[in-house]
């Protein structure tokens, strides 16, 4: 039996006796409840032997609480891969594998579902990306591939994921398509209902509620639904031989879980390969170092368009100072927010009946402001948090700074490093930006999607359209033009990740726009000689990535080496290291503070710990199972120890300090 118990020291298997009465439903996978030090616990069934090895007296199961085995032998290995990638316990991992039970549910009747019939796959669309063929053909022999996936701009990428869990779902095995947010699930599970019909299709998210989040997983379970598409929790789902597996835009920060033991659905996807021998597709319109990695190492292949292929299917992207000529007829361009070259794709764009996107960093009016004189950040006198000006201010910005942790208008602002009283914007928001535009394009219908407005979809015709990155809503046809502005806002962030985010969110805005023969104008505010800006303009997310990776192994970050960060205050990091059997090659580094927003868990009936900060241990990519099992061994014998203060444990964090 495994117990679900909350401290690492307790996570392993207890052996339990079994009640006759209970010997047909003690099956392993099935829910059960033992009691262990006095009380009743929920746990699995693992496995059932004739004698046990334990020399003291063994305890009896108390109940099997439901005889449906929820948790599959593949699905109890990969929990067991997972736990041993990232530190951390069984328990926390069964958590985000297995939802919660829902009885009545689980007693509806059900019937096993053919086959679907092998769907029409687009040949021709598939064929514009070398080997791509030869990729479908090998999933239709029932092979597993591997490939990193780079969608065209332009590319119906729904369809086209579609066709390819069709394929294999028509062969008699499952498929698991993972995708970042319920916008993109939501248009997925669409296009598989239409390629290969609604009933064999099923989509699992955490919004949910817990009835249908449980019948839907029960279908995977049964296998009357081969294909699963959902949020980062379905990489977990239990789909009978499981033929592929598919992540789509690896890079958005929505497929690393908040939860320990804080594992990426990319890397569980690989595990989850590793382990079935299932294909596996890494797909996007830009790429991560970690996806080049798996290129450069041989363990999967590029699956992308020749280039003049790319170069018909993307729009013409411009760049600020992309040449001398440009510069010196619109000198003010390097300064100014909207220059004059995205004014006139604006309008060339409108006046072919085509929409706008414009595509700015944050939401809000001006939601950063700095002092004018000296540039330093305006900071509130009451709690130091940073002051904006809210929307409230009114279409001539007159109003005033507040706050935006505490709340509290400052009007009499005076800067703290000069005196000066005048505010400047640092960002201005989509608010503000949708606000201006208006001004400018007057007669032009002005749409905004970000915050808690997200458009998924929007409808043809002229009109501009004002979003924060990640929010951009579909067009269909494309957009004509595409606005992205405030580039170093993104581009200067203190980040390792922060070019290779900033090139995925200018590339999926710009794969929304039409094609350079229909007219499609990209315009980026940010300087084009700065590698970032390169790669949009020749749509070269691969070249790209693989400067990334370089310069990652030079300074030793992931993916070029396996990273932890260990997060705690100084008492708790120095015990945790002096436990830790370190691998030789190890390198400790720091401290470092947490990166920005990030705060330790902590229940609420103790004090925030004030004296935080975060540790980083480095080693080779061979020594990284041996770090995460000695950083695991560590949290086990303080656990046992009951040591005080709260520790977090991340290897490879998405964000490092």
């Amino acid at each position: 039996m495994l117990p679900l118990l909350p401290v690492a020291h307790l996570d392993r298997e207890f052996d339990y006796l079994i009640p006759a009465e209970l010997d047909d439903q003690a099956q392993p996978g099935v829910r059960v409840r033992v009691r262990f030090s006095g009380r009743l616990v929920d746990g699995y069934l693992l496995e059932r032997i004739e004698s046990s090895e334990h020399p003291g007296k063994l305890g009896w199961l108390d109940r099997v609480v439901s005889a449906e085995p929820v948790l599959t032998p593949e699905v109890r290995d990969l929990v067991d891969a997972v736990a041993q990638r990232y530190a951390g316990t069984r328990t926390d991992v069964l958590r985000l594998a297995v939802p919660p039970r829902h009885a009545k549910v689980e007693s509806e009747e059900w019937t096993p579902r053919p086959v679907p019939e092998p769907p029409k796959a687009d040949r021709e669309a598939w064929s514009a990306y070398t080997h791509g063929i030869n990729f479908l053909e090998a999933l239709e022999a029932g092979r597993g591939p591997r490939a990193a996936w780079q969608a065209l701009p332009g590319e119906d990428w729904t369809t086209r994921l579609a066709e390819l869990a069709g394929v294999v779902a028509a062969t008699g095995r499952g498929v698991i398509l993972v995708v970042p947010d319920q916008r993109d699930l939501d248009r997925l599970l669409a296009a598989c209902e239409s390629v290969v019909g609604a009933d064999h299709v099923v989509g699992l998210a955490a919004g949910l509620g817990p009835a249908a989040r449980y019948r839907r997983w029960l279908a995977a379970l049964r296998g009357t639904a081969r294909i699963v598409v959902g949020t980062r929790a379905s990489v977990f789902a239990p789909t009978p031989d499981i033929g592929l597996v598919v992540v789509w835009d690896d890079g958005d920060s929505s497929l690393s879980e908040p939860r320990s033991p804080y594992p990426h659905a990319r890397e569980v996807a690989l595990l989850r390969a590793h382990s079935t021998g299932c294909a596996v597709v890494i797909a996007g319109h830009a790429r991560t170092a970690e996806a080049q990695a798996l290129v450069d190492s041989g363990w999967a292949h590029d699956l992308v368009a020749a280039r003049d292929v790319v170069r018909a299917r993307a729009p013409m992207i411009t760049a600020l100072a992309d040449s001398d000529h440009a510069l010196a007829r619109d000198p003010g361009a390097r300064a100014a927010r909207l220059p004059g070259i995205a004014f006139a794709a604006a309008r060339q764009a409108l006046a072919a009946g085509h929409g706008v996107l414009v595509q700015v960093p944050r939401r809000g009016y001006v939601p950063s402001l700095a002092c004018a004189k000296c540039r330093a950040p305006a900071r509130c006198r009451r709690c130091n948090g940073p002051l904006a000006l809210p929307a409230a201010a009114g279409p001539d910005g007159a109003g005033s700074p507040t706050c935006k942790w505490c709340g509290v208008a400052d009007t009499n602002h005076r800067c703290h490093a000069c005196g000066a009283r005048a505010l400047r914007a640092v960002v201005v928001g989509a608010g503000r930006t949708a606000e201006e535009l208006g001004r400018a394009f007057a007669g032009t219908a002005v749409h905004t999607s970000g915050g808690s407005d997200v458009k998924a979809e929007i409808s043809p015709g002229p009109k501009l359209v004002v979003s924060t990155v990640g929010a951009e809503p579909v067009m269909p046809g494309g957009y004509g033009a595409a606005l992205l502005l405030d580039g170093w806002a993104l581009l200067g962030r203190a980040d390792l990740r922060a070019a290779e985010e900033t090139l995925r969110r200018w590339m999926t805005a710009s794969a929304l726009v039409r094609p350079q023969g229909d007219g499609g104008q990209v315009v980026v505010v940010a300087d084009s000689g700065i590698p970032t800006v390169q790669a949009l303009v020749r749509w070269d997310p691969v070249w790209h990535a693989r400067g990334q990776l370089e310069e990652r192994a030079e300074v030793g970050f992931p993916p070029a080496v396996h990273l932890a960060a260990i997060d705690g205050t100084v008492a708790s990091i120095g015990e945790i290291l002096e436990l830790a059997a370190l691998p030789e090659s190890a390198e400790v580094l720091g401290p470092v503070p947490l990166p920005p927003g990030e705060r330790l868990p902590f229940s609420s009936d103790e004090p925030e710990p004030e004296d935080v900060e975060r540790m980083l241990v480095r080693v080779p990519r061979a020594d990284g199972r041996a770090l995460a099992k000695a950083l695991a061994e560590a949290r086990a014998v303080r656990s046992a120890r009951r040591s005080v203060g709260p520790v977090r444990v991340q290897v490879d964090p998405l964000r490092i300090g």
